[in-house]
């Protein structure tokens, strides 16, 4: 009888022991998700102190802001998203917080009227994470690539406008485009093309790297003006590419010889005499046999890191082409897309029409992160080139 007490007493003691550890756990549980939350409220209280400090130094803003984010954060300002519909809603405001993210590109079918964007633009900053202002993209190249014509009439193409042999042209319409984009909220430009070639839609300025060139600087000079950010594109050339991206797979076996004297001219002569923190470069998913044969450009070490960065000397932000394009969804994991291409450079993995496609490709660099698979220091260099843009140019968002 003794026995079957003292046995009965100690299960009830082990019992109770079981309840208060998991009271004890639920609680430290509890505090440890308001310290989080309280962490965050501070650090984002201290971005927006240390963004507005004008004593420190513009490097030393940029370097003490990104020392305040977590890795969750830093991983969500080197994404750019494609949304759906026309307004904020749940879902927008979802993965802008959700995933802390840095970029929003804007389409046909988010895009009504002028001042419809307006405000679209307005509440998208407003429902952003934190207080970076988000970037603000578009693709208004001109002529058959234009958003919304009916409300806002694009400039002519880009070989019409090379038509005319005057550079001033490009300058001009640049300044116009710019206007038009600012006025309605945006902050950064898909534009000028720096390939060389001709093209059915008329998206090129020449076959003539030269005059490629001189014309891409006058436009870059048109939105420098204006103080809106503008992407020569698509490093490092499409010109001789036989396919569509969007479709699929494209090769280019150009030699080095003939992608340095010609491909390449408009890019280098740009990197050598622009100000590099005013435009950024996307680079384009096609693959090149005399440069890298095993993978395309957007996810290429040998042509972000080695050939752009390091011969080419540029130091700006650098952009992936579309990652929902065939040539890339075709044949890689979302999960992958992004790792393979934050390793070989790029700062920014735009990513334009799935939600499950973005949240993918965010989880996918973040586990890299976590796992050693990308290193801190790779992602610190990519989003202080991010936060030095936004505190250059977009301040007063």
């Amino acid at each position: 009888m003794i026995r079957r007490r003292q046995h009965r007493n100690r299960k009830n003691i082990l019992v109770i022991a079981v309840v208060v550890l998991a009271l004890l756990i639920s609680a430290i549980y509890i505090l440890l998700l308001r310290d989080i939350d309280a962490a965050k409220v501070t650090s984002n209280e201290n971005i927006a102190a240390i963004a507005s400090n004008q004593e420190l130094s513009l490097d030393e803003r940029v370097d003490r802001i990104v020392n305040n984010m977590s890795d969750a954060e830093k991983v969500g300002q080197m994404l750019m998203i494609g949304i759906q519909g026309t307004r904020v809603d749940d879902d927008t405001s979802y993965m802008l917080n959700e995933y802390a993210i840095g970029g929003v590109i804007l389409f046909d079918r988010n895009m009504q009227s002028q001042e419809q964007v307006l405000s679209f633009n307005k509440q998208l900053q407003e429902s952003r994470h934190g207080e970076l202002p988000l970037f603000i993209a578009i693709d208004e190249e001109g002529g058959k690539v234009a958003r919304m014509k009916d409300s806002f009439e694009p400039p002519p193409s880009q070989w019409k406008i090379a038509d005319s042999k005057d550079f001033q042209q490009a300058e001009k319409w640049a300044e116009y485009t710019a206007d038009g984009l600012k006025n309605m909220g945006f902050n950064v430009n898909f534009a000028p093309v720096a390939d060389v070639g001709n093209d059915e839609a008329g998206r090129m300025y020449s076959d003539d790297p030269e005059m490629v060139s001189n014309f891409v600087k006058a436009a870059v000079q048109g939105y420098e003006k204006k103080n809106i950010l503008c992407t020569i594109k698509h490093f490092p050339g499409l010109g001789k590419g036989e396919a569509d991206t969007h479709d699929n797979f494209v090769q280019v076996n150009a030699d080095m010889d003939t992608l340095q004297a010609q491909d390449l001219l408009p890019f280098r002569e740009m990197f050598k005499q622009g100000n590099q923190d005013n435009f950024w470069v996307m680079v384009t998913h096609v693959t090149y046999s005399a440069l890298d044969a095993k993978n395309p450009a957007s996810m290429s070490e040998v042509v972000m890191t080695n050939l752009l960065r390091n011969q080419l000397g540029y130091n700006g932000i650098v952009i992936t082409d579309d990652v929902d394009m065939g040539a890339i969804a075709k044949h890689y994991s979302f999960a992958d897309v992004g790792v393979k291409a934050v390793q070989a450079g790029a700062d920014i993995v735009l990513v334009c029409h799935e939600y499950d496609h973005e949240i993918e490709v965010y989880n996918g660099i973040l586990s890299a992160v976590r796992d050693g698979s990308i290193s801190k220091d790779r992602i610190d260099s990519s989003v202080k080139r991010i936060v030095r843009a936004k505190l250059m140019h977009l301040q007063s968002a």
